[in-house]
């Protein structure tokens, strides 16, 4: 249990109040979901969940100034994709290379240093046997993506043939993550592809790994 000291709703900024927020009882804290090709950050004492298929999430902080965040995205990069110039950046933001860009802009744009962030990765299963494996594209981009921008990975939970349940405390830096073995892979892989899809099924009772 990650237990916060308020039930309050933290104020949010005007570009984050489409995602939805709720109080925890479990976990006692506001936790705020995100849904793919979204991301959130803040600098209150609130969680971070997602539900991860063969889609990657970073979870990014500076533990310093007291900011951090956490993205989901479903694609590895736009490359070559020139209509995504001019598209929105919900639309952009199922790309990797443009979803990492956000979070780490919006961190350092509240007061967090490049030289202070801190990285964990989630993410990339292997969902369908026999399909293109988008996972470990995913898993491939995030690792190349930050080592070409010279961040270390503090921590990470990537590829195999599972989902799983990303909780992060931003103000902590702690990750627990659930793994999802029970899930219907042709669930996971129609809510990666149609991007709508939310997630019920229950995971395996006890098999949390924390980051």
């Amino acid at each position: 249990m990650i237990a916060c000291s308020t039930k309050r709703l933290p104020q949010v900024a005007p570009e984050f109040a489409h995602i939805k927020r709720y109080w925890d009882a479990i976990d006692e804290c506001v936790v705020a979901r995100v849904q793919p090709g979204e991301y959130y950050l803040t600098t209150e004492e609130e969680l971070i969940s997602t539900v991860l298929g063969s889609c990657v999430s970073a979870c990014v902080r500076d533990p310093i100034a007291g900011v951090g965040g956490l993205n989901h995205f479903m694609l590895p990069a736009g490359e070559g994709e020139g209509a995504w110039s001019t598209t929105t950046a919900a639309g952009a933001n199922r790309y990797g290379n443009y979803a990492m860009e956000h979070l780490i802009n919006d961190i350092l744009n509240a007061g967090g240093m490049r030289k202070h962030l801190e990285f964990k990765v989630f993410g990339g299963g292997r969902m369908i046997q026999g399909m293109a494996d988008v996972g470990k594209r995913n898993v491939s981009f995030i690792r190349k993506y930050l080592a070409t921008e010279g961040f270390n990975i503090l921590a990470e939970d990537l590829g195999s043939v599972f989902s799983r349940k990303v909780l992060f405390s931003p103000l902590s830096g702690r990750v627990r993550v659930k793994k999802l073995r029970a899930l219907h892979s042709k669930t996971v892989a129609q809510r990666d592809t149609e991007y709508e899809h939310t997630l019920t099924n229950k995971p395996i009772s006890g098999d949390v790994e924390l980051f």
